[in-house]
């Protein structure tokens, strides 16, 4: 497929999306949405690929939607404006759903619903100069689309406040909050997102899809029998998969498992 809004490489395993519409600071229309979801399902898939790298092109990260688009969902009929934020929810979706492991490399500022592409991947990497703002209150709309993730990374308490004064705040405080996991300086970005894609290559690429799996399971769920009991089946499946062998095998033989030859 021939990407209108975004560039695709794909080397030693490892996919890079990047964000390709730097003239509206990487802001996204429904072709943007549509073309990132079938990328994320299509990498998703591909047995070349290990890790997903989501970038972006440009000062800016994601602007959030692109005006001209907001500016059309003003003569939206209801039914018409449940199917377009229908396809943001499913874009969203994806990504947090997406079988790879999912990098963002934040690189520039990051507002409104680009918050909730990075609160979507799985682990954030931003550039220090970056600044956060959930920013849909100063135009008469709320974050809802986004919400689900959001919340999930930075917790209801701080969702309360940014939501509703829509603040910015810097890539330490979004650290502080749980939205991004490492801070660096723009020189050092891309080391950054280098010693995380080793860490995830060296892993059993099986095991890694099955413990982003666990996480979804079962965060926020209550203690019960239930659960404990899924959580021994979910062991003892994967202590039995032909990675889950070979990777004890090679532990126990000092040496490298298949995956890394």
């Amino acid at each position: 497929m021939t990407y209108q809004t975004l560039a695709i490489q794909q080397a030693s395993q490892v996919a890079t999306i990047t964000l390709n519409r730097p003239e509206v600071r990487n802001a996204f229309n429904e072709t943007m949405i549509a073309e990132i979801t079938h990328a994320f399902l299509e990498l998703g898939r591909s047995v070349d690929v290990r890790a997903i790298v989501l970038a972006a092109d440009g000062p800016a990260f994601c602007a959030g939607g692109d005006l001209n688009w907001m500016k059309a969902m003003a003569d939206y009929t209801p039914e018409q404006n449940r199917a377009d934020a229908a396809q943001l929810a499913s874009m969203l979706r994806t990504i947090y759903q997406c079988p790879k492991p999912v990098i963002a490399r934040v690189q520039g500022d990051c507002y409104a619903g680009g918050v909730g592409l990075v609160a979507a991947c799985d682990i954030v990497v931003a550039v220090e100069a970056a600044q956060f703002c959930l920013s849909e209150v100063k135009i008469g709309l709320i974050p809802a689309t986004i919400s689900p993730y959001v919340i999930k990374s930075i917790g209801e308490s701080a969702s309360r406040r940014y939501f509703i004064t829509a603040e910015r705040f810097s890539a330490d405080a979004a650290q502080r909050l749980g939205l991004v996991h490492e801070v660096t300086s723009a020189e050092k970005l891309d080391e950054g997102v280098n010693l995380l894609l080793k860490a995830l290559l060296s892993a059993s690429p099986n095991a890694v899809t099955e413990a982003k799996r666990l996480v979804r399971a079962i965060a926020g769920q209550p203690l019960t029998e239930v659960l404990i009991a899924d959580t021994v089946e979910e062991i003892a499946k994967i202590r039995a998969s032909t990675e889950g062998r070979e990777g004890v095998r090679a532990f126990l033989e000092k040496r490298k498992p298949s995956w890394l030859l």
